[in-house]
């Protein structure tokens, strides 16, 4: 008899190992290409090119990130980076949380219709196919040249994955409180903006970051949209660019640092936020 709880202990044991070495083995191939990254833009451009497969430069150079910084007029692009992902992050906020609000609590014709179709478009992968007519819609209104336009279209295409999650997670919020609101005389969208916004902060975490990684890495668009005035240009576009720069063509130090400089705000963002991006992941994964 005691026997039986002792071989249970063992085998439970050594399914939480295993598990923990999986886990081990997914986070080294995972975290592995950002760190050689980050060490191999601190090595000279001969110690790359001579020893490339060393993981710890033989000397520490800072000077990368300053050559980087001032040959490509990265200063001006991160301002740029800043500015575009600041708007489609706050942009997308609100039409995703009001999307979500509104198929969660409305109530009008074709709702479930119409949320079928657009959960539909999530299985269709058309990829580069949008540019064209983004781009002709743009030039239409007259936005095509700077990254306002850019800033629009990432703000009203709202994404199908971002409306589930809002979706899924308003569900969770009580709708007592919904109706306690229309006692005390609140409209449809007084009761999302005084009452269920400020319940949101996860989802609100979850949507910005999200948000943020796509704008900060968007290069297409923005690419097409600033191609006319570089000085718009974001710093993705920049570093991308920074390969046909005269002096970067052969300097694979200052390309690497120049990589580094556009990785590091994401990943500084996602440490801060990775709280709440979980918990707005998973809350309402279940319901909804």
């Amino acid at each position: 008899m005691n026997s039986i709880p002792t071989a249970l202990r063992l085998n439970l044991r050594i399914a939480s190992i295993a598990k923990y070495l999986f886990l081990a083995v997914v986070l080294v191939f995972a975290v592995f290409p950002i760190i050689y990254i980050l060490l191999s833009s601190l090595k000279t451009n001969q110690e790359i090119l001579t020893s490339g497969a060393r993981f710890w430069p033989e000397r520490i150079v800072w000077r990368n990130y300053l050559e980087a910084w001032h040959l490509a007029n990265f200063k001006r692009y991160t301002f740029n980076s800043i500015f575009l992902s600041f708007f489609v992050v706050t942009g997308t906020i609100l039409t995703s949380t009001t999307a979500g609000y509104v198929f969660a609590r409305g109530n009008f014709p074709g709702k479930k219709t119409i949320f079928a179709v657009l959960t539909a478009t999530m299985f269709l992968s058309v990829g580069s196919l949008y540019l064209y007519p983004q781009l002709k819609m743009a030039m239409a209104l007259n936005i095509h040249r700077s990254l306002w336009g850019v800033i629009i279209i990432r703000v009203f295409s709202i994404g199908v994955a971002k409306l589930y999650i809002a979706r899924g997670y308003i569900n969770t919020i009580p709708r007592e409180i919904d109706e306690a609101a229309k006692i005390d005389g609140c409209s449809f969208f007084r009761i999302y903006w005084n009452i269920i916004l400020p319940l949101l902060k996860p989802l609100i975490a979850t949507i910005g970051l999200l948000s943020f990684r796509q704008a900060w890495n968007d290069y297409l668009l923005p690419r097409v949209f600033t191609l006319g005035n570089m000085n718009h240009a974001p710093l993705v576009v920049g570093v991308i660019g920074l390969k046909s720069t005269g002096e970067a063509t052969t300097s694979w130090n200052l390309m690497i640092a120049g990589t580094s400089i556009s990785i590091l705000p994401m990943i500084v963002v996602y440490l801060f936020l990775n709280r709440y991006f979980i918990e707005g992941l998973t809350v309402g994964s279940v319901k909804g």
